[in-house]
């Protein structure tokens, strides 16, 4: 894999930690700011919601800009957005400058989803992706870890503080590894291509179905994922400590999951999706029987990362595969998937926090989310998994 791809994994290390590190500090943020811990936690869908309306939008408006520029220009507005708020007192403006920041973060992902495209051959965007997911998946295993410990003995702030400050390594490594006009003209988009005409790519319904099943398995993730914290300390009756440690299990797995998937997801995508998807169903309801047992609860965290991260990577590739007809849209279409999952998951499970089934209510909605993808997903195999160059009928 081309150099540049590692570069992009870099800045997508950054803003992944921003993204997830809430799962480990939305319990510090509720008592700074006087909010419940469900109200804290849509802090996570501001942030997603500002991704799905960022990718499309920011990757619109970027699309006649040279690459370099553009996601340097990401990287920027993404840091200032943390600054201000790591220095308010108010929920209202941190929850404004989660949606600022994410719509920086996601035109940041979507146009580096489709110039990573163009670093590599057709048949290789899933290895390409599981790059540039590998930049998440380490924010989980160190970063991650490393702001809830942050949080933890300091406070939630040094965590934002922390994330301003990598955005310098990772602006510096865009602009130096980063053609300035990496697959585009001088104006920016591909001769030929019109924004018309990748729009209308979203009226194929192959690309519509796998952009559900992307979101529907990564809401799966992101229902549990948010509220994890809690589970390891009431449910599980672990000290805090061990948040950060079963958050760097849900990393590691997360990182094994997606870098086999990147193996696979190219050319046998339909072996990650109907043996992945089953597996990782069982998993969360284990998870949501077995969660008061603390070792089980840390294994089936790493099993969990490895399964939903294997599984959701595979349906990602397939957006870009089916959006190869939308080069400088594409990016975004994959990104707004994975983003309307990373926003709806957290929403449906904050309702479910003060039912009956408390701590583990998110868990039971990760098991229904994953069993409603595989009711459409596993029937329609053959359609959503062509192989690949295979032409959308």
């Amino acid at each position: 894999m081309p150099l540049p791809l590692y570069l992009l994994a870099v800045a997508v290390f950054a803003m992944g930690t921003s993204e997830f590190m809430l799962a480990g500090l939305v319990p510090d943020i509720a008592t700074s700011l006087d909010v419940s811990v469900g109200t804290a936690g849509l802090l996570t869908s501001a942030f997603a919601a500002g991704m799905i309306v960022g990718a499309p939008l920011m990757a619109a408006l970027a699309r006649r800009w040279p690459a370099q520029a553009s996601l340097l220009s990401f990287v920027l507005v993404f840091a200032v957005a943390h600054v201000v708020g790591v220095l308010t007192t108010s929920f209202a403006v941190l929850l404004v400058t989660r949606v600022l920041a994410a719509l920086a973060n996601a035109g940041f992902l979507a146009v580096a989803l489709s110039t990573a495209a163009t670093l590599v051959g057709t048949d290789q965007k899933g290895r390409a992706l599981a790059v540039l997911l590998s930049g998440t998946t380490v924010a989980t295993i160190a970063g991650v870890p490393g702001g809830a410990v942050l949080g933890t003995l300091l406070s939630w702030r040094a965590t934002f503080w922390a994330i301003a400050l990598l955005c310098v390594p990772a602006a510096f490594g865009v602009v130096k590894g980063i053609p300035t006009r990496a697959g585009r003209t001088p104006q920016g988009a591909p001769a030929g291509s019109s924004l018309r005409n990748e729009i209308a790519q979203l009226a194929m319904p192959r690309l519509l179905l796998v952009m559900l099943l992307g979101a529907l398995v990564n809401a799966a993730t992101f229902a549990t994922f948010t509220f994890l914290a809690p589970i390891v300390t009431d449910t599980a009756g672990l000290r805090d400590l061990w948040v950060p440690v079963a958050l760097v299990l849900f990393g590691v797995g997360s990182f094994v999951g997606v870098t086999v998937a990147g193996r696979l997801s190219d050319q046998r995508p339909r072996i990650v999706i109907a043996i992945g998807g089953p597996l990782l169903l069982l998993g969360w309801v284990a998870l949501a029987a077995l969660a008061a047992e603390p070792v089980a609860l840390l294994l089936l965290v790493f099993v969990q990362g490895a399964l939903s991260f294997a599984l959701g990577s595979t349906l990602i590739a397939r957006v870009l595969y089916e959006a190869a007809g939308a080069p400088t849209m594409a990016g975004s279409y994959a990104t707004a998937a994975l983003n309307i999952g990373a926003a709806g998951g957290p929403v449906v499970a904050a309702m479910t926090l003060g039912a009956d089934a408390g701590d583990l209510g998110p868990v039971w909605v990760s098991s229904l989310l994953v069993a409603i993808a595989l009711l459409i997903a596993l029937p329609l195999l053959r359609f959503t998994t062509p192989r690949v160059g295979q032409a959308i009928r």
